[in-house]
């Protein structure tokens, strides 16, 4: 349990500080699929080589890696499409509900059974989330935003079980980036095609400064192999949930040190709402 408190709270930290850079930089840069690249030139290699050497490539492992890869993919893919109509202040928290609906397919699919406790947890703050959601509507933001988010939210869902389902054939913590790789590869190929369809080409105009480039090929691999790490010893719903702490840490340095002040009790509210669902999950 130790272990996992300290993997989920690694994994928060860095995806706090690679989206406080990540807000810095030109939506013409498409900065996500330059940290990809970054993070795939990183530590592809070197994961991608523990994985083959750790790795007993049963069909049903294959059937995993298979399912992560896809389902990333989409994910990516609604969350981007997701963003056309939407600011992401709207979108991310609603994608990030999805540890309520993992617990529902962890408990019909996996036998991931929860305590009466941690679905209290989970259902609050996902009422936070959704409060965050609320505090951002305004008018430009039409349905299509929902369809795409609810479609990245499922693809969450989805990924989260197969990788912890990964987890029990792959020993190695080098492994498991190598298995967040082929997810992120699939991810990359699907952001190349989203480009060349909207710009006519395969590399973006724009670069993302080498600080953004770095930090964030670094951080955006690690916090997610540092999640499925933590599901060796949680429910997988419980520590996508915990994960959600980076949401309340970037949501607070936005109000009271970047001053974006717009509905800010809204916001201050939905995040302590949030904090009070987690709460009740560790008890």
């Amino acid at each position: 349990m130790n272990e996992a408190a300290l993997a989920v709270g690694a994994s928060v930290a860095m995806h706090v500080a690679w989206n406080l850079i990540a807000r810095q930089q030109p939506r013409e840069a498409f900065p996500l699929w330059w940290v990809l690249l970054a993070h795939l030139v990183i530590f592809g290699p070197w994961g991608l080589y523990a994985l083959v050497r750790a790795v007993e490539w049963t069909p049903g492992f294959v059937a995993l890696l298979v399912t992560s890869a896809t389902a990333n993919a989409v994910y990516f893919l609604g969350l981007h499409k997701a963003y056309e109509h939407a600011p992401v202040a709207l979108v991310y928290p609603l994608v990030r509900s999805s540890p309520l609906l993992i617990a529902i397919w962890g408990t019909f699919l996996t036998g991931d059974a929860l305590r009466p406790n941690a679905w209290m947890g989970i259902c609050i703050s996902v009422v936070g989330l959704w409060v965050l959601s609320a505090s951002a509507l305004r008018q430009g933001s039409d349905r299509y935003a929902l369809a795409w988010a609810l479609l990245a939210m499922l693809a969450t869902s989805v990924y989260s079980l197969s990788d912890k389902a990964a987890t029990a054939s792959i020993p190695s913590f080098a492994g498991l980036l190598g298995f967040v790789s082929v997810g992120y590869f699939a991810s990359w190929l699907t952001l190349c095609w989203v480009l060349k369809r909207r710009t006519g080409r395969w590399v973006p105009r724009q670069r993302v400064n080498t600080s953004a480039l770095l930090v964030g090929g670094v951080c955006v691999g690690l916090a997610y192999a540092l999640v499925i790490h933590a599901m060796r010893y949680l429910p997988s719903a419980e520590v996508v949930s915990y994960s959600n702490a980076g949401i309340v840490v970037a949501t607070l340095i936005s109000i009271f040190y970047f001053g974006e002040r717009a509905d800010w009790r809204r916001r201050v509210f939905g995040a302590t709402v949030i904090v009070g669902g987690l709460a009740v999950m560790a008890i």
